[in-house]
């Protein structure tokens, strides 16, 4: 398909329309079509390995996910459907749910088969797609079937309506089933009672400012923006419920407040947590903000924000991007990258992307898509972002337009603990870097035994402020008893970093690293106190953005009181930047540590980590 002329008028930043929206959509659902099977039902993408639902799951998933995108091109099109989308789909929908099978597996006497809600659970997650794409293109699909058809697909769907056989974000799924059958006057009283039980649910995990735990857990990531507020949200807004929207949409708007803070200035969004390889659905949440008016984001800077996401990931050459040179979206993040997939993730899992699609129900006369593009936070002044529930600190440069994110309250620790997930245990993230995914782990601290650090336990916040955030975790496996406090201060592309270290016998190893750098990134860290040695460069592996990084480390080791680590870190893509010790004066007493950050104000912080109470220490982070 010819590439739509770029119009730096309109959008200054991006070059992208409209335009590039429906075409980039169009080439997405047209590069999967050689995969359908015979009669469409199921989208058998290549792969080197199915997810742990097995390949008939995997061709469902490539069916309801892509069939989500197609539903958002053609109803954003009110309708109009050039490439005859919606008459495949309608045809893999009657082929599907014809003679549903019990098992994960493909079987050739039934090549287009759906496998039972019942029986495969992943089923539930792509019954939300299915659903949700048949309430958006209702009167141009589901209005047009045929009745046995119709019945086939109630059906499959209605088993979604119970309980939730996994206790996050999937609650939601039965819900967006339940407000489809509710608007094609379906099992109405079951459905709402479906959509009432979900809502409670997730309500316990609302934490205040826009912040959903996925789950009852401190599990805070991007499906806050691309679940959480998604699914209810866009639920009240096609129901045209008030109530709900009422209720839902300030939270919604609470969390892009914050939410606009985390791309950079290339568009890219923060690589943490779970489900990387979704990638643009993260701009899912500004367009539900416009599309509801629940945003504090002008028409200019939502589009801003979605069309740098979105061209972040497919304005790269082939095989160097989101897409590989057949077109179709991979495991990765840039281009395939095995160490941060997930064991449900299958070969079509990348295209829950299609959300990110969500602002293609606006028409084209939307204030969204004629206004002037604005810039993104990350690109007009230095900031630091404190966000409270989550425990995280945001902090940006507008010189070179990274944005990085201290983490001191986000944990999905796995097997109990005693594994760490390298994308949620870091102590920081940045738009440009990481994380590690061999043995050096980067923005780490930890002790050190028989040469390995130990890892980092889940983290309980102990508070925040304008520039700060702190947290405290136990080492695992680590000896009985030891906690480290851990504190970031942020100031331009400075970071200080304290830790300190309790209930460790005398002389125990640590270790701090930073951040891991590829060409075009330089990483700092400068040590201030409690460590030995000269600065080591480690050899680190690949990341999302390399083969090859370098991560600085610093060792030490612990005295016989409470033993207090501190150092200077930095990361920028500046060229040549002065050492980052030269960021700061600092000066240490006992354990109060206060810092003069120099530039322009001589702004000045003092740091105070008082143990009076050992079992329960505090962070006091005050402006002198």
């Amino acid at each position: 398909m010819p590439i739509a002329s770029e119009n730096r008028e309109l959008s200054p930043y991006t070059g992208w329309t409209r335009a590039h929206w429906e075409r980039s959509a169009d080439q997405l659902l047209l590069a999967v079509r050689p995969y359908a099977s015979p009669r469409r039902g199921l989208i058998n993408l290549p792969g080197e390995r199915p997810s742990w639902s097995g390949p008939r799951s995997d061709g469902l998933e490539g069916y309801a996910r892509t069939w989500l995108l197609a539903a958002l091109r053609v109803a954003g099109a009110r309708g109009e459907d050039p490439h005859g989308h919606l008459d495949r789909y309608a045809e893999g929908l009657t082929a599907g749910t014809q003679h549903p099978v019990r098992t994960g597996e493909l079987d050739p006497t039934s090549p287009d088969a759906w496998p039972l809600t019942t029986h495969v659970r992943q089923a539930v997650v792509e019954s939300a797609s299915v659903a949700l794409g048949l309430r958006l293109t209702r009167p141009w699909l589901w209005d047009r079937l045929d009745d046995r058809t119709r019945q086939r697909t109630v059906d499959w769907l209605l088993p979604a309506l119970g309980p939730s056989p996994v206790d996050n974000n999937w609650w939601l799924f039965g819900l967006t089933v339940a407000g489809f059958l509710q608007d094609a006057g379906i099992e109405t009283d079951r459905a709402a009672a479906t959509i009432e039980r979900a809502l409670a649910r997730v309500d316990q995990w609302y934490l205040g400012d826009g912040w959903y735990s996925d789950g009852p857990h401190r599990s805070f990531d991007h499906y806050n923006g691309w679940a959480l507020h998604f699914y209810p949200v866009l639920h009240a807004h096609l129901g045209e419920n008030k109530e709900l929207l009422d209720r839902y949409g300030p939270r919604l708007r609470a969390q892009l407040d914050a939410h606009t803070r985390m791309f950079g200035a290339d568009g890219a969004p923060l690589p943490y947590g779970r489900s990387l390889t979704y990638r643009f659905a993260a701009a899912a949440a500004p367009w539900l903000g416009a599309l509801t008016g629940h945003t504090p984001l002008t028409p200019g800077a939502t589009r801003r924000l979605a069309s740098g996401t979105l061209k972040y990931f497919l304005d790269r050459p082939p095989g160097r991007g989101a897409t590989d040179a057949a077109g179709l979206l991979t495991l990765g993040w840039h281009g395939p990258y095995p160490p941060v997939i997930q064991p449900y993730s299958g070969p079509a899992s990348p295209y829950w992307a299609a959300k990110g699609y969500l602002g293609l129900l606006l028409p084209p006369e939307h204030p969204v898509w004629t206004a002037v593009e604005e810039p993104l936070p990350a690109e007009t002044e230095d900031a630091t972002v404190t966000l409270g529930p989550p425990g995280l600190l945001i902090q940006s440069t507008a010189d070179d337009g990274l944005v990085r994110l201290h983490n001191h309250g986000t944990n999905n620790h796995v097997n109990g603990g005693a594994d760490e997930d390298p994308c949620y245990a870091r102590f920081a993230y940045s738009t440009a870097t990481g994380p590690t995914s061999r043995d050096v782990p980067d923005n780490h601290f930890g002790l050190v035994a028989r040469g390995e650090s130990t890892t980092r336990g889940p983290a309980a916040p102990l508070g925040a402020g304008p520039g700060w955030a702190a947290s405290v975790s136990e080492p695992r496996p680590g000896p009985p008893g030891v906690r480290i406090v851990s504190v970031t201060l942020a100031h331009g592309r400075a970071e200080l970093r304290a830790h300190l270290v309790i209930g460790a016998a005398p002389g125990t190893p640590v270790r701090q690293t930073g951040w891991a750098t590829t060409p075009g990134r330089t990483g700092q860290l400068h040590p201030v106190h409690g460590y030995t040695g000269e600065v080591r460069q480690l050899s680190a592996g690949s990341t999302l953005f390399g083969a090859d990084s370098e991560v600085a480390a610093l060792d030490g080791t612990t005295g016989t009181t409470p033993s207090l680590f501190v150092a200077l870190v930095s990361l920028t893509a500046q060229p040549d930047p002065h050492p980052v010790h030269a960021l700061a004066d600092i000066r240490i007493s006992g354990h109060t540590v206060r810092v003069t950050w120099r530039n322009e104000t001589a702004c000045r912080q003092v740091l105070v980590l008082d143990l009076t109470d050992p079992t329960a220490p505090t962070v006091l982070v005050e402006d002198e």
